[in-house]
């Protein structure tokens, strides 16, 4: 596989914090602490995900009710200026007051004092001035340092947007991999007209037959051959493409076996050539009609 300077995606200064670049691949831990592989390589794969320049952990109070801080706790221990670390509140935690105490709680397992980014997991009941209300009070006591939102598709965006300190919001991380580009339509132009970057969760497609529809396809066999690279690596790499020359898609794939987190680092330095992308896109089109937001 060719050799590139990696791709890195910026989020902007916000008050007293400088522009700030991120690695255009980070790390998921959906699924971890929930015993489904050994705590210890668990832990492993985030640290070795971070020596390869992964330094953008993911994780939730939702993901194991709080078990994947708990692994991330453990592997950024004595390394905490390594890791940018991103967490999400539940939408009813997301009160006035309920979500510093969730704040609080994710602080606790992860065993730091703060969050370089919080997010709203997704939209809730709760009215989004009051979220914000406390996310900028949790920003004020140093507990985070950014803040932003998860599964909102453009009508949440515009609706946060129309708030006073709307346009704080740091990322929108949502579903988005080769065969759910629903996003491409209105939300993905909307946040790009408004400098605001993405992360994209399950990148490689969430298991089960579309998981290994993409890796089995045709099209995109062929440009992983041509490239040297996996299917996997293909589909990172696409995920993460430039757009008009600028980088501003954070894809987060979750991996424990060592051979998967150094493909996974590896893959930002594959570059699809717009003959590869041309191939990709009849196979698998824009919709040309916006479809409801793709959650899972």
């Amino acid at each position: 596989m060719p050799q590139h300077s990696r791709p890195h995606v910026a989020l902007a200064a916000d008050g007293d914090l400088a522009a700030l670049d991120l690695p255009a691949i980070g790390q998921g831990t959906w699924y971890m602490g929930e015993g489904l592989a050994p705590r210890r390589d668990e832990v492993r794969a985030l640290q070795q995900g971070l020596a390869l320049g992964m330094t953008l952990i993911d994780t939730a109070e939702m993901y194991a009710d709080g078990g994947a801080e708990e692994v991330v706790g453990e592997a950024i221990r004595d390394r905490r200026d390594q890791a940018f670390v991103v967490s999400k509140v539940y939408p009813w935690n997301a009160g006035r007051d309920s979500a510093i105490a969730a704040c609080e709680s994710s602080l606790a397992r992860l065993g730091t004092d703060y969050l370089d980014l919080y997010l709203l997991h997704w939209p809730g009941s709760i009215p989004l001035e009051e979220t914000w209300e406390a996310f900028e009070r949790l920003r004020e006591q140093g507990k985070i340092l950014r803040f932003g939102v998860s599964n909102f598709d453009i009508d949440d965006m515009q609706q946060l947007y129309a708030l006073p300190d709307g346009p704080r919001c740091a990322v929108n991380q949502v579903l988005y991999h080769l065969g759910s580009r629903g996003i491409e339509h209105s939300l993905l132009p909307w946040q790009r007209r408004h400098g605001l970057p993405t992360m994209a969760y399950s990148p490689i497609a969430q298991g089960g037959r579309l998981r290994q529809r993409l890796l089995d396809n045709d099209a995109v066999r062929t440009v992983a051959k041509a490239h040297a690279a996996t299917p996997a690596q293909v589909l990172l790499a696409w995920a993460i493409r430039p757009v008009d020359g600028k980088h501003d898609v954070i894809a987060i794939p979750k991996a424990v076996q060592p051979a998967h987190v150094e493909a996974n680092a590896a893959a930002m330095e594959l570059r699809l050539s717009e003959d590869d992308l041309a191939t990709l896109d009849r196979e698998f089109p824009v919709p040309d009609r916006k479809p409801p937001l793709d959650i899972i």
